[in-house]
């Protein structure tokens, strides 16, 4: 037997022997007899000194594991070095977030600029975890009110799931999402009152949404506006800044290039002063004021041109004009003007859409010529026949209200630009023919398209000043 297992033996002889010890004086009474004091004290004497030897044996032991442990301090074999292990979640950026730092990512996140997700590691049977899963989260309550929109004039029937898609569909065409999952979280619709609300899962994808105002769906143009609980969240724009093609905005906000249209026939519904407008370039806003009791027209509507060289001609070209029984007023909106230089707007030299208009414009009187606007496209002055068809018909309609002297009609040459094109003259014997036809004719529809007139200089006319 080694020295080592002699040891080990010895101490759980103590051991055992310590027990019993302590076993007995649990056993005893609690006030034992002096013999009894005596002889507990003697054997405690001889327990103590049996520790004492057991522990002279642990210091020796404690000595050689010591020194043998000095000894393999001191040799020169190479140390293991502990490989550091990848981490395989803890900072591992999202997809398209790989320059963004953990803590600007979570400042994001505070913000509602970028939803929440939860990452949830699924493992496979192997128990290897696989890539993580990402499940979309409603966004903080704190910026609910920012990331959520009203949409009013819904069209009626319209399910809240079909309302998702379809504005899910146009942020993703216009590339206004910010990640591959759908950006609209929620739809609740009141039918008896016949808005919607959205929830969107980030406060920008909210605000660039608000470009889809006016946009069509199902026949209607949706009105989008902010919450009444709106609350502006410092440092996020309120206002989109992305314009959607061929989308007019129900809004016009104040600037120096907001018209005012007053004058307007009551019984004329959007499309139709649009189709007035249009006739002088794109629209980017519109607004045919209502009354809310009756939603009839009021007569007077605001508008803003995309190009903004087309407002001056859309003044020169309808102020005055007659459109029915009423004569419209075109003029810049004096409220958003005011910040704006006036002596520069005044300044502005007039872009006159048709030469000639302005002159007899002043006088309000009637000549013999007429001038048909938003009949025709230069395309559809091409080709032979269809010229000669669109004539016909033209001749037709205005010789019922007077002698017809000539008509021209300017078509397109090819590397020429032709003055007037898409325009057409209608001369009459006498200015009362020329002012029966032009009641007649405003405001009816050719292709599709509502008529628009004015009375020509006569001496233009024939000077093909178009």
């Amino acid at each position: 037997m080694s020295d080592f297992e002699e040891f080990e033996k010895q101490l759980s002889e103590n051991r055992q022997e310590r027990e019993k010890e302590r076993h007995k004086r649990r056993s005893r009474s609690s006030s034992p007899s002096r013999s009894d004091k005596h002889r507990s004290w003697s054997k405690d004497r001889g327990s103590r000194s049996r520790d004492k030897r057991s522990r002279s044996r642990d210091r020796k032991s404690r000595d050689r594991r010591s020194s043998s442990r000095d000894h393999k301090k001191h040799s020169y074999s190479p140390r293991r070095t502990r490989k550091k292990k990848a981490y395989k979640y803890w900072d591992v950026p999202p997809p398209g977030f790989e320059h963004i730092t953990p803590t600007q990512y979570k400042a994001m996140q505070a913000a509602g600029q970028i939803p929440t997700i939860a990452l949830l590691a699924t493992s496979s049977t192997s128990g290897v975890a696989v890539t993580p899963t990402q499940v979309p989260v409603v966004g903080s309550q704190m910026t609910r009110q920012a990331r959520r929109l009203y949409v009013g004039n819904i069209p009626f029937g319209v399910t809240e799931e079909s309302m998702a898609e379809f504005f899910n569909a146009q942020m993703r065409l216009a590339g206004l999402s910010q990640a591959p999952s759908n950006p609209v979280l929620a739809v609740q619709i009141n039918q008896d009152k016949n808005f919607a609300f959205l929830e969107f899962r980030s406060v920008d994808e909210t605000t660039q949404a608000m470009a889809f105002d006016g946009i069509p769906f199902q026949g209607q143009c949706l009105k989008i506006r902010r919450p009444h609980d709106y609350r502006p969240l410092p440092g996020i724009a309120e206002q989109p800044a992305f314009h959607v093609p061929g989308v007019v905005s129900t809004v016009v906000p104040d600037s120096p290039h907001k018209l005012f249209i007053g004058g307007l026939p009551n019984y004329l519904n959007d499309d139709q002063v649009k189709e007035l407008l249009t006739s002088f370039g794109p629209l980017k806003a519109f607004n045919l004021v209502k009354d809310s009791a009756t939603s009839l027209s009021k007569g007077y509507a605001f508008c803003e041109y995309l190009d903004i060289g087309a407002t001056d001609q859309a003044v020169a070209g309808l102020n005055g004009m007659q459109l029915g029984d009423k004569k419209l007023i075109v003029q810049r909106a004096s409220v958003g003007a005011k910040n704006a230089n006036p002596t520069a707007i005044i300044e502005t030299p007039v872009m006159v859409q048709v030469p000639g208009l302005q002159k007899v414009q002043n006088s309000g009187l009637p000549t013999e010529v007429l001038c048909l606007l938003n009949m025709v496209m230069p395309e559809e002055l091409v080709d032979d026949d269809d010229y000669e068809e669109i004539l016909e018909d033209i001749r037709e309609e205005c010789c019922k209200y007077g002698a017809v002297r000539s008509i021209e009609i300017p078509r397109p040459v090819d590397g020429v630009e032709v003055p007037g094109c898409g325009k057409i003259f209608v001369e009459y014997a006498s200015a009362a023919e020329c002012q029966k036809a032009m009641q007649a004719l405003t405001g009816r529809k050719f292709a599709n398209r509502m008529v628009v007139t004015k009375y020509y200089d006569p001496d233009m006319y024939h000077r093909h000043e178009f």
